[in-house]
């Protein structure tokens, strides 16, 4: 790297706080100097495949035209504009498209600018609704363990209690109620046996239960585990039976990660809340939208408040809903189930193998989602320094080396990445 390069990183090092880094040992950070299709290139000359489609977001690649001239033609017209009292196109066009693609109940849309956001939103509809009518006592959320749902208070009150990165802020968060996390795999036979206790909590909780919220199929940042649709399809029966509203966190199962457009899908049930974000504007900008019925909305609109008590000021930016239109035009094409087929075929032939290694607890694949469960957590330096030699972008966490790569990843690149997987299980310095 020339000098310009050093000094960047040199300050970065010293005065950028990077995400889940310590900046008294901070964990070194690669200088990106540019990214096209499903590669990034370092400002030190290396070129990497990159499997976490940006924390999983980039859907279509990077540098994508489509969604380069949607920016571009959004930016000649305005690139934000305020959405009290204001609307435009590509807000209101972007919430037709997700109507249109999420289950039929779903027929009102909040946007916002996170998915940590999208997450608080559903939970304040939630406990706005029962306020609404009168039942202020409903003010639980009820989830399952293992679960993750973003960084922000409310969101960190629902996942895992002990795992789950937040547990310093114990004592601050809501006390919310947790059943075991969904135990039956989901390629293995369903027992209906492991409902027991959520079945008991539901019985006995119900009548101070606002919301159930779990992440369908999928829980991700909480063990990348893949659990049975009818665990799901269980949940939706049980907030029907006990009057409890059903939110799912699609945020990032969405818009075709698992081999569905939505993780719900499996299960085929419908929520009274979705919410949504990360792959909402194929990984450009930060947006999301938490979509629920009519019956919430106009419940929580003739209530006490005579409105929904949340607006952030970026909401509904319109160069991000711009982008987003543009990214779901590509999905619309139908072409994503043909590239999620391929990259789920590719890794389960040549990434459930490593489940014979010494190293492996599990290998497992879902969709566009392929997951290496190790013995021993990942030393986190030396196996991102590795992956970098190697010519890949994989981010472990924990005991979990997973990839979800953009869709339109090709054949010689997946094989890079699964190369480079087999490759650092043989080395130990890359583990703890």
């Amino acid at each position: 790297m020339n000098k310009k390069h050093t000094d960047l990183i040199d300050f970065d090092k010293k005065h950028v706080w990077h995400p889940y880094t310590s900046m008294s040992n901070p964990l070194p950070s690669y200088l990106v100097e540019s990214a096209q299709g499903v590669h990034i290139k370092l400002a030190s000359g290396e070129e990497l495949v990159d499997g976490m489609s940006s924390w999983w977001s980039v859907l279509h690649g990077y540098n994508h035209p489509k969604l380069n001239q949607a920016l571009i033609d959004q930016t000649q017209k305005m690139a934000h504009v305020m959405f009290g009292g204001l609307t435009h196109e590509p807000a209101i066009n972007l919430c037709k498209k997700l109507i249109d693609i999420t289950p039929e109940p779903l027929q009102k849309v909040f946007l916002s600018d996170s998915g940590s956001v999208s997450v608080e939103v559903a939970i304040k509809m939630s406990l706005q609704y029962w306020h609404s009518q009168g039942k202020s006592e409903k003010h639980k959320l009820l989830t399952v363990k293992n679960g993750y749902h973003g960084d922000t208070f409310a969101a960190m009150s629902v996942c895992d209690p002990v795992n789950g990165m937040h547990q310093i802020f114990e004592t601050v968060l809501m006390k919310n109620i947790f059943a075991p996390a969904p135990q039956s795999n989901f390629y293995q036979p369903w027992d209906e046996s492991e409902l027991t206790r959520l079945k008991t909590l539901f019985k006995t909780q119900h009548e101070k239960i606002a919301a159930f919220i779990i992440e369908p199929i999928v829980q991700g940042a909480g063990g990348m585990r893949f659990y049975h649709p009818e665990y799901l399809k269980a949940c939706r029966a049980l907030c029907t039976q006990f009057n409890v509203l059903f939110i799912v966190d699609e945020i990032a199962t969405g818009l075709g990660r698992t081999g569905k457009m939505f993780g719900c899908n499996w299960a085929e049930i419908s929520p009274d809340i979705m919410c949504l974000g990360k792959t909402l504007t194929g990984g450009y900008m930060t947006l999301a939208a938490t979509l629920c019925t009519e019956e919430i909305a106009n419940t929580i609109s003739d209530g006490e408040a005579g409105c929904f008590m949340h607006g952030p000021t970026f909401m509904a930016n319109p160069l991000a809903c711009a982008v987003a239109n543009a990214s779901l035009d590509l999905l619309e094409t139908g072409e994503w189930q043909q590239q999620i087929g391929f990259i789920e075929g590719y890794l389960k032939l040549k990434l459930l193998p490593l489940n014979k290694h010494s190293r492996v607890k599990d290998a497992r694949v879902l969709g566009g989602i392929g997951v290496i469960e190790t013995v021993d957590a990942v030393n986190m330096a030396n196996i991102q320094k590795r992956f970098v030699e190697l010519g890949v972008w994989i981010r472990p966490f924990g005991k979990l080396i997973y990839i979800m790569p953009p869709f339109i990843i090709t054949e010689a690149d997946l094989k890079r990445l699964v190369k480079a997987i087999s490759t650092v299980l043989d080395e130990a310095q890359c583990f703890a």
